[in-house]
């Protein structure tokens, strides 16, 4: 019996847009992940969510996501 049942376990490719911006800007590894019609970035300390947060516009450009942004420090 396959538990799994063939389930597709790829990041999703705004995920991997918004991981990769953040480590070539930041040099830091952020958590991303989706929330229903939203995408919690969780980031180490309060001064990287904030600078992180200026650049949402441009981080959904450049990502192509049209989902709401919700940063969280973790």
């Amino acid at each position: 019996m396959d538990i799994l049942g063939g389930r597709n376990f790829d990041e999703p490719s705004e995920i991997s847009a918004i991981k990769k911006f953040v480590q070539d800007e930041y040099n830091i590894k952020p958590t991303v992940a989706k929330n229903g019609d939203s995408i919690v970035i969780t980031l180490p300390n309060a001064s990287m969510v904030s600078s992180v947060r200026l650049r949402g516009p441009e981080i959904k450009r450049r990502c192509q996501i049209d989902k709401k942004l919700v940063f969280r420090i973790g």
